[in-house]
């Protein structure tokens, strides 16, 4: 898969999933209820014990899933994801190892910013898209002033978006948004419900 084709799953979905756990069984669980309800379009956090393995088992058995690594922090760290799977790299904040080797071997990379200033270096440094994080720290109103600066900015708010404020942010100029335990709590049949709603609004939201 090319860059340009992650990006354009990641934008058709509007929510990243972001697995991450203590365990690699929990994040296994946690994973495979999501992409069992629906959701292809999930984030395995390296900061998961053996997360990278974890890729490799979600990609033999869900082929047609869009799985990236977060928390990449590091040019070994970028091309250890990449080897094990992931078709995107994100990280907290920005790295240009990361993005230069992410680029090298065909992966799209979010780095993570906080502020217009971080936003317009990630940019220079070639971000598909760019992690606004945490989202906690903005609002979806403040986010459209900065995008009607900078409208050439594909924003992935991550870090304090809710079920219930999701589309607001998509409403507000988003890419899309990144959610971790809350998409995956409880049984599939009440994930599916759940996702299936979410991925609902934001598609109404998008008008």
């Amino acid at each position: 898969m090319y860059r340009w084709q992650a990006m354009n799953v990641i934008a058709e979905h509007g929510v990243v999933g972001i697995i991450r756990a203590e365990t690699a069984q929990q994040a296994g669980l946690r994973a495979r209820t999501c992409l069992d309800s629906g959701l292809s379009v999930l984030e395995i956090s390296l900061t998961t014990p053996d997360a990278p393995e974890l890729i490799k088992e979600l990609r033999r058995e869900y082929p047609s899933a869009l799985l990236g690594a977060g928390t990449v922090l590091d040019a070994a760290s970028a091309w250890t994801a990449i080897a094990a799977g992931a078709g995107f790299l994100v990280s907290p904040s920005l790295h240009e190892d990361v993005v230069s080797t992410g680029h090298r071997y065909g992966a799209a990379v979010i780095p993570g910013t906080d502020t217009p200033g971080e936003i317009v270096r990630a940019l220079s440094a070639g971000a598909d898209a760019i992690k606004l994080f945490p989202a906690s720290r903005w609002t979806p109103e403040s986010m459209r002033d900065v995008l009607a600066a900078l409208p050439q900015a594909p924003l992935v708010p991550t870090g304090g978006v809710s079920l219930e404020n999701a589309p607001d942010w998509i409403a507000a100029g988003a890419v899309a948004v990144g959610m971790g335990s809350a998409l995956s709590r409880g049984s599939t049949d009440e994930a599916t419900a759940r996702i299936s709603d979410l991925r609902t609004r934001i598609r109404t939201a998008r008008g």
